[in-house]
């Protein structure tokens, strides 16, 4: 099969046609997944070799990722997810780690590259839309082969996302629902994190955030904002609210002005209903929505991420609990980096004090094993619900002590004598 072969569409059984030995298939993340297509990429696996499928947070348990087809179908993450994370763990499931800017580049680099994803149908004019996922996909579209599953249920999203019928290979029809995200409820611990840095972010700022508890209490706290921005890895429902709410117009920002850029959607129905023909939310590729390069050209850009353990000297550990792989590195240090480089930028990382267990997450050193995912280099300022530590330009002893007044009150007595023990401080 050559490019531009089918101008209607076949069954998904096709795209197996399109698979050699020592394939590389590249699937969207989230929603970008073509259900239909994997399905009969897993139907034919006894009869494959050394297939290889490359993927960000998946959604779907599907059976390939419990290992039962060996070395001839296997799942390599760019960053775990739930129904990922048990697979890695007893070793079927392999992991890259990655910034999430650097991945289309990382894939470009593979051999015997096809590239499949979920799409909106072909319009009047014959363009798919990639609808909530531009991501790494996008960078790949007249790179690398690629068979495309059109479902009606898929938003047609602007920006990066539309891809012309004559450049791909083949395509598929299907319905099926798009997997839901319900918001997480904040609480008063939540609500108090989201309100100092809302207190901090300014009007006519552009911001970053994730999803969760803690980015859905600040953007509950941005509503009486005004002229913000968006320049975000994520689209999410508190994103949605703010924008139908007028405070997100994107006016004052530098690039793409009035224009709200993600690089995916992932949220509720109703999330998706409103992304449809949206021409106030463009979707472009993750190369560019997550280039520090890009993100430093805003004016006090506002980054905030979350963490799992934060060191006294302002390490971040967001992606494994000690040595046990939890997540991936996401586009947290792209964001941090960025919000770096912009005038009056901020970069926020965030967390409870503690764990559901009362043990303290400020803690003097690491787990053994665990990941530093943001440098003491890169962070800006660690938030808890007991205050904003401040530590771009301080010296070690100044971060620790920022550090250990934002800790549980319980914790910090501990952590002072582990910090003069360590030398990071004076002894008293």
């Amino acid at each position: 099969m050559h490019r531009g072969t089918f101008t209607a569409p076949v069954g998904p059984e096709a795209a197996v046609d399109l698979l050699g030995p020592g394939s590389n298939v590249v699937v969207p993340l989230a929603n970008g997944e073509p259900v239909t297509v994997l399905d009969a990429i897993e139907a034919a696996a006894p009869g494959l070799q050394g297939v290889r499928v490359h993927q960000m947070h998946a959604l779907r348990d599907r059976p390939y990722l419990d290992g039962r087809f060996g070395d001839r179908l296997r799942h390599v993450s760019y960053f775990l997810s739930p129904v990922t994370r048990p697979h890695h763990a007893v070793g079927v499931v392999d992991v890259v780690p990655a910034n999430f800017s650097e991945v289309p580049m990382l894939l470009r680099r593979l051999d015997r590259l096809l590239v499949v994803a979920a799409a909106s149908p072909p319009d009047r004019h014959g363009f798919f839309s990639l609808g909530t996922n531009a991501d790494y996909v996008s960078s790949l579209v007249g790179r690398a082969p690629l068979f495309l599953e059109a479902n009606p249920r898929m938003p047609r999203t602007f920006g990066r996302s539309l891809v012309h019928i004559s450049q791909v290979t083949g395509w598929c029809e299907a319905d099926h629902p798009l997997v839901a995200v319900s918001s997480a409820e904040p609480d008063a611990l939540d609500a108090r994190i989201g309100e100092l840095v809302a207190a901090r972010i300014p009007d006519g700022a552009t911001i970053q955030t994730g999803i969760g508890a803690i980015p859905n209490a600040l953007l509950a706290q941005l509503a009486g904002h005004r002229d913000l921005g968006v320049h975000t890895e994520l689209f999410s429902d508190g994103l949605m609210d703010l924008v139908e709410a007028g405070v997100v117009t994107g006016v004052r920002k530098q690039l793409n002005r009035t224009k709200a850029v993600a690089t995916f959607a992932l949220g509720s129905e109703r999330l998706y209903a409103f992304l449809d023909e949206n021409a106030a939310v463009e979707l472009w590729p993750v190369r560019y929505v997550n280039d520090p390069r890009i993100i430093g050209q805003e004016q006090g850009f506002v980054s905030v991420n979350a963490t799992l353990e934060v060191d006294l000297v302002g390490q971040c550990a967001s992606e494994s609990i000690g040595s046990r792989l939890y997540s991936g590195s996401g586009g947290q240090a792209d964001f941090a980096r960025g919000a770096m480089f912009s005038p009056g930028g901020q970069g926020f990382i965030v967390l409870r004090s503690t764990t559901r267990h009362g043990i303290s997450r400020v803690v003097s050193q690491l787990q053994p094993g665990a990941i530093v995912t943001t440098n003491k280099n890169i962070v800006d300022k660690v938030v808890t619900e007991h205050g904003i530590a401040e530590l771009r330009g301080r010296t070690i002893a100044q971060r620790a002590e920022a550090l250990i007044a934002v800790a549980d009150p319980a914790a910090r007595d501990d952590l002072r004598a582990e910090a003069a023990r360590l030398g990071l401080l004076r002894p008293a």
